[in-house]
């Protein structure tokens, strides 16, 4: 079975969901927000808190021609750099932010955009990388990123198969030992109808890799899904205020949605456990109440036993029901008293008479 780990814990199908907070734009501008989103993250029961790290500069040019400005959608009529001008996290800020994480117990690592922001990213002893769905096609930064030795996560969204094996073969090319994808869909919001699940099966097949999933639906159903389906990494963007206007906050979720993902992802993966037709533990005070043979009214000693006698009603103190047909045609031994429980030393067997006579 694949795994990887980050920060020594072990993540994969024999590990609880590895819950990363993505932070993306929601810190709005100011670093106090940061710390309370990292602060959120932990308090909520996330594994990670996730930052992208770029400049407006390295991801995208200052242009306002038709193939640099946005239609429709969340940021319409915004350019590429007007949206990430405004959305950026300064670089100045990721060692506080690291720091911070750390004393409040924390794993935290990052998305690079270009081979700089690995560099700081390695300054900082960062335990793990993110490579964003608008960047699995960047064959030559997911082989920069590899030559770090550290764990990777790549997103899928918008790549066929064909991409998601190139992006694969770049990492393992760059030297990557510890590898995970993300099914995704590059929707903000994404509606749950596109992302057909069930290629979470596929996906672990075809890449033999630990798999997971990057959610843009605004609920947790399809997370929470998810993990009956494989997932091993659950990655959700979270914010302090749905309504706090920054550009991800209105498909990210609050304090109270990420702890209710983090308990039902957590408790989808228990529910999946082995394969397993025992009685449970839990089952076993209740056994009793199960139905079984009882004696439905009074018989006298010679009796012969008819359906008239005899019903499959609850508790289970008596023979089981599929003992029916057999005791039906019996003669009882002594006489018995309505509500008593059916058992098979009550009858005579040599006087068994058939059903036929």
């Amino acid at each position: 079975m694949q795994e990887i780990s980050i920060n020594n814990r072990k993540i994969g199908q024999e590990h609880p969901p590895y819950i990363i907070a993505e932070m993306s734009a929601n810190h709005n501008g100011d670093i106090n927000n940061a710390y309370k989103i990292i602060e959120m993250a932990k308090a909520s029961g996330a594994d990670a808190v996730k930052l992208q790290t770029y400049h407006p500069d390295t991801i995208t040019m200052d242009m306002d021609t038709p193939e640099f400005m946005i239609k429709g959608g969340l940021w319409d009529g915004q350019s590429l750099y007007e949206l990430y001008q405004g959305a950026f996290m300064p670089w100045e800020w990721h060692q506080p932010l690291f720091d911070y994480a750390k004393k409040v117990g924390i794993t935290i690592f990052s998305s690079p955009f270009d081979n700089a922001a690995v560099d700081l990213l390695e300054d900082l002893n960062t335990p793990a990388y993110k490579i964003a769905s608008f960047e699995a096609v960047d064959l030559p930064l997911i082989k920069y990123v590899a030559q770090t030795g550290k764990p990777m996560i790549i997103s899928t969204g918008m790549a066929n198969s064909e991409e998601i094996q190139e992006a694969i073969e770049a990492a393992r090319e760059g030297g990557c030992k510890e590898l995970a994808i993300l099914h995704c869909v590059s929707g903000y919001p994404a509606p749950a109808g596109d992302y057909n699940l069930r290629t979470l099966i596929d996906m672990q097949k075809k890449f033999g890799l630990v798999t997971g999933l990057s959610d843009h639906t605004i609920d947790n159903t399809t997370s929470i899904t998810s993990v009956a389906l494989g997932a091993s990494i659950i990655e959700k963007h979270v914010t302090l205020d749905r309504n706090g206007g920054g550009p991800d906050d209105s498909f990210s979720l609050e304090s109270e949605e990420l702890k209710q993902l983090c308990v039902g992802a957590k408790t989808a993966w228990e529910s999946l456990g082995e394969v397993d037709y025992g009685r449970k533990s839990s089952e076993q005070a209740n056994v009793k109440f199960r139905r079984s043979l009882y004696f439905v009214k009074d018989i006298k000693e010679g009796e012969v036993i008819t359906t008239e006698h005899v019903k499959s009603i609850r508790p289970g103190y008596g023979l089981a029901p599929k003992y029916l047909e057999t005791i039906l045609g019996r003669v009882i031994e002594r006489d018995v008293k309505r509500g008593g429980a059916v058992q098979f030393n009550m009858f005579q067997e040599r006087h068994f008479i058939e059903k036929a006579k």
